[in-house]
């Protein structure tokens, strides 16, 4: 499968953006499907993640309250809004996927994910 991470761009802090990730070549069915972020100098983190199948949701600390991931079962599509932004959260975004077999606690680790965008840069500034 590949996947297809959009809709990042520059904004002011308490802005808000909407990113998209697509998948092609199988649908996202029996995956659970996260965003990551990279910010300079950083380690690649865990941002939000949605099991396919039953949509439960989960959230790093730093974006709860302000980030909402969502599922488009229709279009096959993963969303990630992103709300009240903050210059912290100027990043390059990665939407991964991973099958949803494993231990719930292995999500939060890159090594966990099959499956990989190529990132969409978020940049909050004003």
């Amino acid at each position: 499968v590949q996947l297809q991470a959009s809709g990042g761009g520059l904004v002011q802090p308490g802005g808000s953006l909407r990113l998209s990730c697509a998948a092609s070549g199988r649908t996202f069915t029996g995956q659970v499907v996260s965003w990551f972020r990279r910010a300079p100098g950083k380690e690649r983190e865990f941002v939000a993640r949605i099991r396919w199948s039953g949509g439960k949701i989960a959230y790093a600390d730093s974006v709860k309250g302000r980030f909402t991931i969502s599922r488009d079962n229709a279009k096959n599509m993963v969303y990630l809004q992103m709300n009240s932004l903050k210059e912290e959260d100027t990043a390059v975004y990665y939407c991964a996927a991973a099958s949803d077999r494993w231990n719930t606690g292995s999500y939060i680790y890159t090594g966990t994910y099959e499956y990989w965008g190529q990132g969409t840069q978020v940049t909050v500034s004003s």
